[in-house]
């Protein structure tokens, strides 16, 4: 484990020594963001990021590959190759759409184009765990590898709307996913867990450690698509690669109930709030007869900060969703299952409690409101008709102190 802690701290400390120079370089370069209606700040925003994230990475990635406890990892260069040719691919094409804006054909070409250089490198999604059951054929494992990757970019991609939102949830993310991949691997050899997964979890979580301090609320700089499809095709390459562990563990069955489908639910829980977005966005844009990847404000952060949160407070709030998801998957590992379904149940209450809350409290404002407003209308009727001005029902109310007193006087 501490080798692994040291890695991240690496990419943690080139990530954060970086930003600062990205955005210098950025602002002289003219990439920042407009002013746009759709957007929650209203300042210009330096883009790229995404950049020192890229190169805290392979920083961290590089160091790695100097630790003799970790060169199991690099003895077979080929899926690690195909990572960073994938990261690099995705990188030059955010850095173009943070510059120019291209079209979303292009964008998506070159997601595509990252999902099949992780194929290529045997990066596929290889058995999925429902009794063991592996994936088709090659051709089948390439179309499903090449589906996750780019659903997955994109995910992250429209979640990135406000500051420190992207790289909060997908440092979260990340975390659940670390723990998860290091202890697989333990239960695969108790005496080597280096890992490939394991790794590109480290190295992820730290240049989103790294990035955070410039990124949270006031933002100084932005991670733009540059990041935001970085963070995306990393998560997605990791949740890709450990299903090839999860082949290793069907003999001898050391995987079962629940832990065994840990593959296909802790991605999709570390996932679920891009996802949701997501599929949101494109079920909101095609019921308008828009293009899926048109932008608009009507995004869960938008919904957050439109309906009373505060930006940060917003954040905060997507943050302890997603830790409630990555985390509660990630507990079924250690704690029984009915205690966790006990528990989540109970912080699903409340996180809706905390969701819901302004739009509770501005629904009994305007029940207040609207109560005030009729016992008024009502009292000035019967005014206009002599009647007495408080209702038959209600007593009138006794004159307080001060009112006695100001009688007296």
């Amino acid at each position: 484990m501490i080798y692994f802690l040291a890695v991240l701290a690496v990419s943690m400390v080139v990530t954060y020594l970086l930003t600062p120079l990205v955005r210098m370089i950025a602002l002289k370069l003219g990439i920042y963001t407009q002013i746009r209606d759709r957007d929650v700040h209203s300042q210009i925003k330096p883009r790229w990021g995404g950049v020192a994230m890229f190169l805290g990475m392979i920083v961290g990635l590089a160091a790695a590959s100097t630790i003799p406890y970790l060169e199991g990892i690099f003895a077979d260069l080929t899926p690690v190759r195909g990572v960073f040719a994938a990261m690099v691919l995705i990188l030059l094409v955010g850095m173009a759409d943070d510059a120019w804006d291209i079209p979303w054909m292009v964008k998506l070409a070159g997601q595509v184009g990252s999902a099949v250089i992780l194929v290529v490198h045997g990066i596929t999604l290889e058995v999925m765990p429902v009794g063991w059951l592996g994936v088709g054929g090659p051709w089948v494992q390439a179309f499903l590898t090449v589906f996750v990757v780019v659903l997955t970019i994109n995910a992250f991609n429209f979640i990135d709307g406000l500051d420190g939102l992207a790289s909060g949830v997908a440092a979260l993310g990340a975390a659940a996913f670390f723990i998860y991949s290091y202890l697989l691997t333990l239960s695969i050899n108790a005496f080597d867990a280096s890992n490939l997964v394991t790794l590109l979890m480290a190295v992820l979580l730290g240049s989103c450690l790294g990035f955070l301090p410039h990124n949270f609320y006031p933002s100084r700089i932005i991670m733009g698509d540059t990041g935001a499809m970085l963070l995306g095709l990393v998560m997605a390459a990791g949740a890709l690669a450990v299903t090839a562990d999860v082949g290793q563990l069907t003999e001898g069955f050391r995987f079962r109930n629940i832990p065994a489908y840990m593959p296909i639910l802790l991605p999709l829980a570390v996932t679920l709030l891009p996802l949701l977005d997501l599929a949101l966005a494109v079920a909101r844009r095609t019921a308008r007869g828009a293009s899926p990847f048109s932008p608009d404000r009507g995004h869960l952060h938008h919904k957050l900060v439109d309906g009373g949160y505060s930006h940060p407070q917003a954040v905060l709030l997507l943050y302890f969703w997603s830790a409630l998801f990555a985390f509660g998957a990630v507990s079924l590992y250690f704690v029984e299952w009915w205690i966790v379904t006990l528990l989540m149940i109970l912080s699903l209450g409340a996180a809706v409690v905390f969701t819901l809350g302004p739009w509770l409290r501005r629904r009994a404002r305007r029940v207040n409101r609207a109560a005030a407003e009729q016992a008024l209308r009502e009292r000035r009727l019967r005014q206009r008709r002599g009647e007495p001005a408080h209702s038959p029902y209600e007593p009138p109310q006794e004159p307080g102190p001060a009112a006695a007193e100001e009688g007296q006087l």
